[in-house]
């Protein structure tokens, strides 16, 4: 077994990038960047200001001990902050996309589908962040009309996973759907209908008239501009289909659920250059500007990447068809020996969707790196956790005996209680049901 190392997050360049120009970034955005992205929302510096304090002992940490050697040392919390901190949103990954193969995929063929919109039409959606979930609704209609054409079948259900994407190559906006979906149509006795190979053409036109009429349905696209799409030759939407993976394959599965399920950017493609003012940020070469890079100053950087923090509460990962909560659950009653329903809730709400087993930063550590994380690095024996320290006061006393409190860097206000949630609100997006502190790096004594 290795020894675990904890990663040192502010050695990080998006750690060191952030820490030296967000207030930066703060002050100029009402000028130089609000009128391209919109008001500041909230979220944004809600987000940063818990990534710069990821893995920092003054958010809290566990006191770990090898009874062994005697070996006393502290693991700091993360932020668990998702689609920001790589770290965090990694772990989020591995967990969701485990769970879908696991609990949500059937036994029968899938395949991954891209839809894609003109640039003209991007605008749009990032000004007014709820047509996000519209898309989402417009992404799902055109598929259910492209399998129940193709199959003939106009009451069978298709079954899809989508997820929001909102990031280009470059890290511009760019939303798009990424969708997991069976390759066929099930009807309510549980039988699948394979689906032959057809055309992609078809699903591309019904995809660019639901997105159209959504937007001129809010009275959002001029008639004139409706008039200018219809015109062109190639339409600017774009969808890919993938191949058709099998359902034994199951690590394919898990692969490409990982990938739609990725982080917005990634911190391998970031050099930090001329002291840290400016970001290199290296993706695929763009045949348009004839090269593999785009650089940044460090402000512009951030305006970049924090445009695709979905706001609080957005749900990035949908499921329908015979994959929805209602149908999910509705299939765990009847497999349960048919309980009969709860008689306080209204027939027509869908039950509270399937509960996402509480992934464990060891259990993490382990399958993506197969490092235990509590073998203690001196003797090799297990180690144990003592406790868990959230308590401010009881942090800094902590600290400050072991000379190793620094403070808390703040760019926010002190915050008032969250809003109060309807008793059976359930979220939809599993990456979301992780009610347990996460550990993160390890300081022995």
């Amino acid at each position: 077994m290795n020894i675990y190392r904890a990663r040192n997050p502010r050695k990080s360049p998006l750690w060191q990038c952030t820490h030296r120009h967000f207030s930066t970034f703060l002050t100029r955005y009402p000028d130089e960047y609000q009128p391209r992205q919109g008001p500041l929302r909230p979220t944004i510096p809600q987000v940063v200001d818990k990534f710069l304090k990821c893995g920092t002992l003054e958010r809290g940490f566990a006191r770990i001990r090898c009874d062994n050697c005697g070996l006393n040392a502290l693991l700091a919390f993360s932020c668990k902050s998702r689609w920001f901190c790589p770290s965090c949103h990694q772990k989020n990954v591995q967990t969701c996309a485990e769970f879908l193969v696991a609990r949500v995929l059937a036994a029968v063929p899938h395949r991954h589908y891209v839809l894609a919109l003109p640039k003209m039409l991007r605008a749009y959606f990032q000004r007014h962040r709820p047509l996000l979930k519209h898309l989402c609704t417009a992404a799902h209609q055109s598929l259910t009309l492209y399998l129940r054409s193709a199959l003939g079948k106009s009451k069978a259900h298709p079954a899809i996973i989508l997820t929001l994407h909102t990031f280009g190559e470059y890290l511009d906006f760019h939303p798009h759907i990424h969708a997991l979906v069976a390759d066929g149509l099930f009807t309510r006795d549980g039988q699948f209908h394979p689906l032959s190979e057809l055309p992609i053409k078809p699903l591309e036109e019904i995809f660019r008239a639901h997105v159209i009429q959504l937007l001129v349905d809010l009275d959002l696209l001029p008639h004139d501009r409706v008039r200018l799409l219809h015109s062109w030759k190639h339409t600017g939407f774009n969808v890919h289909r993938g191949e058709s993976i099998p359902p034994e394959n199951k690590a394919v599965l898990e692969q490409l659920a990982q990938y739609i399920l990725r982080n917005p950017f990634s911190v391998a493609k970031m050099t930090l250059h001329s002291g840290g003012e400016k970001v290199i940020y290296r993706s695929k070469l763009n045949p348009k500007i004839n090269r593999n890079f785009e650089i940044f100053t460090g402000p512009d950087f951030l305006a970049t990447i924090t445009q695709h923090i979905p706001d609080k509460g957005a749900q990035m990962i949908r499921y329908y068809g015979w994959y929805s909560n209602k149908m999910r659950g509705q299939r765990h009653r009847v497999q349960d020996g048919g309980v009969p329903a709860d008689p306080l809730r209204p027939p027509c709400t869908p039950p509270p969707p399937a509960k996402l087993p509480s992934k464990k930063w060891r259990d993490v550590i382990l399958k993506v790196w197969h490092t235990d994380p509590l073998i203690c690095p001196h003797c090799q024996h297990r180690m144990r956790v003592l406790a868990v320290i959230d308590q401010r006061k009881v942090i800094e006393k902590i600290l400050l005996h072991l000379n190793l409190w620094s403070g808390l860097p703040a760019f926010l206000p002190p915050r008032g209680p969250p809003p109060a949630i309807p008793k059976h609100w359930e979220p939809d997006d599993p990456q979301s049901r992780d009610p347990f502190p996460d550990y993160d790096n390890v300081f022995t004594d």
